[in-house]
């Protein structure tokens, strides 16, 4: 099933949704573990469910057996694709095995640069020209990319940044989901900001649910993302008081709060970023009234 029709057709008949990306283990032995996560998650019916691998294609292939297990499990799968430093000959065979395996949908992403600026970007210089290559190689692909309600670390401002975007809609992209980010008024002044641009495509929102202060942290210094002070001065609060358990619960509360207030503002629904965490997705599920 392409991805754009399913959140075509749930616009329509104005049902919102959950998807879900999940992280797949690089190692076999934790496989059983990761579809027993997957199997739980189930119940919270998924529109469609998004896959990652490594920097620089490093884990390609385990992508492919991951999203062509989720397939026959009868989920809807989005593999990830990066083209930092691959040639069209390798991304060829990697779409037609995904297409074998019953896959029809990509998240078509530029990857990473090399942290130490060795390398070459290869064929591809921008996501917009994996998209144009993806949408003319096969044209029957549903193809996903990623949008930015505040500027990509590497963007010298806003409009760039949104021009960005709309160029890889111009070159074959059905929608878009967004990094992550923390105020829904973002997200709302980002889809009006595109509209304006002339994409009407989709636009998923994708939240993560803050787990602990080094995460966020981390998170902060590597995407540029802005977070509200109160959110901010809340998490450190709950951490001098409860710790690490008291800041997930947070994390969590402000999660729900979030997916609440998008749908409110006419998100089609929302993407969650699993983190392979079961309990804490059915938790957010349920209190939002998706279960």
């Amino acid at each position: 099933m392409r991805i754009i029709d399913a959140v075509s057709r749930r616009a329509a008949a104005g049902k919102p949704f959950l998807s879900l990306e999940f992280f797949p283990p690089k190692e076999r032995e934790f496989r059983p573990g990761f579809f027993e996560t997957v199997d739980r998650l189930r119940a919270i019916e998924p529109l469609f469910v998004s896959v990652t691998y490594g920097a620089g294609g490093s884990s390609r292939a385990n992508t492919l057996e991951i999203a062509a297990a989720l397939a026959e499990r009868g989920l809807t799968p989005m593999a990830h694709l990066t083209c930092v430093g691959a040639d069209a000959a390798s991304l060829r065979e990697f779409l037609e095995n995904l297409r074998a395996a019953g896959v029809c949908n990509v998240l078509a992403l530029r990857g990473d640069l090399p942290q130490d600026g060795s390398g070459s970007l290869g064929e591809f210089v921008h996501a917009a020209d994996l998209v144009r290559f993806v949408r003319r190689e096969f044209p029957d692909f549903c193809i996903g990319v990623s949008a930015y309600p505040y500027p990509h670390p590497e963007s010298v401002g806003f409009t760039q940044d949104r021009r960005a975007t709309a160029q890889k809609f111009a070159a074959g992209a059905d929608f878009a989901v967004t990094q992550l980010f923390f105020d829904h008024r973002e997200y709302v002044a980002y889809v009006e900001s595109m509209r304006g641009l002339g994409v009407a495509a989709p636009i998923l929102p994708g939240v993560l649910p803050v787990q602990s202060l080094e995460s966020l942290r981390r998170i902060l210094s590597l995407s540029g993302c802005n977070i509200p002070a109160k959110l901010y001065l809340t998490l450190e609060e709950a951490q001098q008081k409860g710790g690490s358990e008291a800041v997930r619960e947070a994390g969590i509360a402000f999660a729900v709060e979030q997916i609440r207030r998008l749908l409110e503002s006419g998100a089609p629904g929302v993407h969650l970023y699993s983190l392979n965490k079961a309990d804490m997705c059915l938790r957010i599920a349920s209190e939002i009234g998706r279960l």
